[in-house]
């Protein structure tokens, strides 16, 4: 039989917000972050990521920073506030169907995330979606805290192919064993948009939609 496999970026898909920037936000105002130097250097990455010439490695290096300085116990403290305070309002009635739709329907459900598991994993349980493809991070062998480095192939642009079809392989499937839909609303996600069964383009940036309208993809405003 063939596995009916649904596939989600997370951020402007589920979440009408990218958050790892949010985080980002969250954090400075806590006074982990100088916020003028903070809110400079991350809003040039989120522009490199729209734009699609993003350096991963250098931007995952950035992100953590300020926990890694905090340490686990803070910064997970910090991350239960986080998600009350600013999570909990992103979460829309419509994405949390669309999901629960899938997932009725008999389908495999797995959020694909260039954001890093740190920010990302509570966000995947409260849309009930145990299988979470994020960027993972490499730990400290002695502290077992993060060290600012990607651990593995980063869930980001090609690498999204890659992890996916590490995912399947981990199951022993392949691409032909699956009837696959993607829903994403970035350029950046184009690779993986190409080898699915079926791509929707949700909320999709300019770029995204361009493409979308000229190969006559399905396109999703879900927000």
């Amino acid at each position: 039989m063939t596995m009916k496999l649904a596939l989600f970026d997370l951020d402007h898909t589920l979440i009408p917000a990218d958050s790892d920037y949010e985080w980002g936000v969250f954090t400075t105002a806590r006074g982990w972050n100088d916020a003028g130097d903070f809110t400079r250097c991350n809003d040039a990455f989120y522009e490199q990521y729209k734009a699609g010439t993003l350096d991963i490695h250098a931007y995952v290096r950035f992100a953590t920073a300020a926990i890694r300085r905090k340490g686990a116990i803070d910064s997970e403290a910090a991350h239960a506030d986080f998600m009350r305070t600013v999570v909990q309002k992103l979460i829309k009635p419509q994405a949390l169907e669309l999901v629960r739709a899938h997932q009725q329907a008999g389908d495999t459900v797995v959020i694909v995330t260039a954001t890093n598991e740190f920010v990302v994993q509570p966000i995947a349980q409260i849309f009930g979606v145990p299988d979470l493809i994020a960027i993972e991070l490499e730990r400290d062998p002695v502290s077992n805290w993060f060290t600012g480095e990607i651990r593995g192939t980063p869930s980001f642009r090609e690498g999204k192919v890659v992890r996916v079809q590490e995912w399947l392989d981990s199951r022993q499937l392949s691409w032909r064993d699956v009837q696959s839909t993607f829903y994403s609303d970035s350029i950046n996600d184009l690779p993986l948009m190409e080898r699915v069964t079926y791509p929707v383009a949700t909320n999709p940036d300019p770029r995204l939609r361009a493409v979308a309208t000229e190969r006559g993809w399905r396109i999703l405003e879900l927000f």
